[in-house]
């Protein structure tokens, strides 16, 4: 279904450690934000979908948490739908969002992405993590993955660390690309984020501090893995008869937003589920990867955003490394990627992630970027995808803005 809707209002917190916020604090103040910047009240949403993945293992909060969090705002009586779809859960919230706005239900949809993920116990935090794959087959693939050299995994490092170590030494085999290659991603995305003031990490990196710091999974330092982060994010969406109302001038509108799951296909498939995706995201938007001025992707780790130019034909097969290297996804740069820092910078609030994304793009195409302004953007795409099924993605998520 093509999709047809107004980001009327956006906000969030600053990412980072807020062991003195509770899910509620870090859910609701971006809530209040965000109408105040839709220029509407909390009386005018009619609906919220709340993204949140993690925090019935972290916090202990199961089964309502967006009534919880939006209750302590004085938002309640309306339909309210949690979304937990792994790193996709605040994308795919925006996704039914979007949707529901489009086929004429709803003309002032909340969306909320929130996230508490630091906790005295880092095992705990990182336990969340372990179960976005098929618990059946975890202790199988780990294994496989890490030789039998899986000591820390899970307990002092995500597991997905061991697997961003694996693409990244099977794409130095099979491209030549070098840790050096690595630490350009992650010096690119710390300048970004040093003008982001919602950054967790405010400081940018030169390529070779990158590489001094300590490894964490071979080749991979500790600025090539995205951090965790604790915070939220929300956003208005409203319908195109609301957003004339509201008298919005220049409207940024999603004109595109798809969902799509791991499925099974021969390994040697030309399609895929990230494919899939962003084929179809870019025909919804009637547009090409040529036409796109500004992308936030989910750079889970410096390898996973070189592996994603490709998938989203930023540049020819093989040539993701000579796109990096040009400069070409840095400000100033044909196509930047990660204006906001990115995950590797601003971090990985789970749920809040994909809406952070959005807010990003939303005030990139309303030309309030502020110091990582990319000039003149129209077009933003983002791309966010989380947990692994038979080493794939197992929920893709791809959505486009225009203004």
């Amino acid at each position: 279904m093509r999709v047809n809707s107004v980001v009327a209002g956006v906000a969030m917190t600053p990412f980072g450690k807020h062991f003195d916020k509770s899910l509620k604090q870090l859910g609701g103040e971006p809530v209040l934000a965000a109408v105040k910047d839709a220029g509407i009240e909390l009386s005018d949403i009619e609906a919220a979908y709340v993204g949140n993945c993690a925090a019935g293992t972290v916090t202990g909060q199961e089964s309502i948490r967006g009534q919880v969090i939006l209750s302590s705002v004085g938002l309640g009586k309306i339909p309210i739908v949690n979304i937990e779809n792994a790193c996709g859960s605040g994308s795919t919230a925006l996704n039914q969002a979007c949707m529901m706005v489009s086929a004429g239900y709803y003309d002032v949809v909340l969306v909320v992405g929130v996230e508490k993920l630091y906790h005295e116990n880092k095992a705990v935090t990182y336990a969340a993590f372990s179960g976005a794959v098929d618990i059946e087959e975890r202790d199988k693939m780990m294994e496989e993955i890490t030789a039998g050299q899986s000591e820390g995994s899970g307990t002092n490092r995500s597991m997905f660390a061991d697997f961003y170590g694996v693409m990244a030494r099977e794409h130095m085999e099979k491209y030549g690309s070098t840790p050096e290659h690595f630490a350009m991603v992650s010096a690119k995305n710390s300048y970004h984020g040093s003008l982001n003031p919602n950054a967790q990490f405010a400081n940018e990196m030169t390529v070779e501090e990158v590489l001094a710091q300590p490894t964490i999974v071979e080749p991979l330092t500790r600025p090539m893995i995205c951090p965790v982060a604790d915070g939220g994010a929300a956003a208005i969406i409203v319908s195109e008869r609301k957003a004339r109302q509201l008298g919005i001038e220049n409207p940024v509108r999603v004109v595109s937003s798809v969902v799509h799951s791991f499925y099974d296909h021969p390994e040697d498939a030309e399609e895929n589920v990230s494919s899939l995706c962003v084929d179809e995201g870019y025909y919804e938007a009637g547009i090409g990867p040529e036409d796109l001025d500004v992308v936030e992707l989910h750079d889970s780790s410096a390898v996973t955003e070189i592996l994603v130019y490709e998938s989203l034909h930023l540049c020819p097969p093989g040539e993701s490394v000579k796109l990096l290297a040009d400069g070409e996804t840095k400000l100033g740069g044909r196509i930047p990627v990660n204006t906001s820092g990115g995950l590797l910078r601003k971090g990985h609030p789970v749920g809040a992630t994909g809406v952070a994304q959005i807010l990003e793009l939303t005030r990139q195409l309303q030309g309030r970027a502020g110091k990582r302004q990319v000039e003149g953007a129209r077009v933003g795409l983002a791309h966010n995808g989380g947990g692994t099924i038979k080493g794939e993605v197992a929920a893709m998520n791809i959505n486009v803005l225009m203004r």
